[in-house]
């Protein structure tokens, strides 16, 4: 009922899955990220316990083929799953169950890993594969916003479009960027108009926000106020 893609950036130690779908509110229930671990995305009558199993299976050194056997080894139903998934050394895997609804698939290179059911043809799979393999150079979230893109226009879901979302996370216990359009005519369209804000107003913000390498962040209060002033706004701290 989703294609999706999962992938790392070893330059930037990034993990990230992208996700389009006919259902409602996808980012609640297929992708999972953890720093320095990997990304997946379960879909097709989604389990949303496979995601952190797997994610655990890759923390202690599983390979992602091993980590998905392990995680599926206990539902029984994986003849009707699909997940796929990329550590940081770049390897992928995926899994696709017997009783997946056509068309259903998936393909993978060096850190990345593009998997789909319910879908219109196998070019929505082949087109966002080779659009993400030809956009090296692009930051990761735009590169998969333009993958997506290209598997929409070569069929996307067989039954329409309704949501999307982005996750993406580099050194943190929690996301980066953690981006949900739940319930729209162009979801994709919409997915890329917040990826244009966060990068705008968010992203900037992400290297003085708290974080493992600086607990409290930015708490001088005159560096606040003038970057408060530089973008027009009349804020102050209390003076007592």
């Amino acid at each position: 009922m989703t294609w999706s893609i999962v992938a790392h950036d070893p330059a930037t130690g990034a993990f990230a899955v992208a996700v389009a779908t006919c259902a409602f509110a996808v980012g609640a229930s297929c992708p999972f990220v953890r720093a320095g671990v990997g990304a997946v995305s379960t879909q097709s009558f989604t389990n949303r316990y496979l995601g952190p199993a797997v994610l655990d299976g890759l923390a202690r050194g599983l390979s992602p083929a091993a980590a998905i056997e392990g995680a599926l080894a206990g539902d029984e139903g994986r003849a009707l799953r699909q997940i796929h998934a990329v550590d940081r050394h770049g390897r992928s895997a995926a899994w696709t169950g017997e009783s997946c609804v056509e068309w259903a698939g998936s393909q993978s290179g060096p850190g990345f890993s593009v998997a789909g059911n319910m879908l219109a043809n196998p070019a929505v799979v082949g087109e966002t594969t080779a659009t993400f393999r030809a956009g090296t150079g692009l930051p990761l979230a735009e590169r998969l916003v333009l993958a997506l893109d290209a598997g929409e226009a070569a069929g996307g879901d067989r039954r329409g479009r309704q949501s999307a979302a982005m996750k993406l996370v580099t050194t943190e216990d929690f996301p980066d960027l953690d981006l949900r359009v739940d319930d729209h005519p162009t979801p994709l369209v919409e997915l890329r108009r917040l990826l244009g804000i966060w990068r705008r107003e968010r992203a900037p913000s992400l290297a003085t926000a708290p974080r493992k390498a600086d607990p409290s962040g930015l708490i001088d209060k005159a560096m606040i106020e003038a970057g408060w002033r530089a973008r027009g706004l009349d804020l102050r701290f209390p003076r007592r």
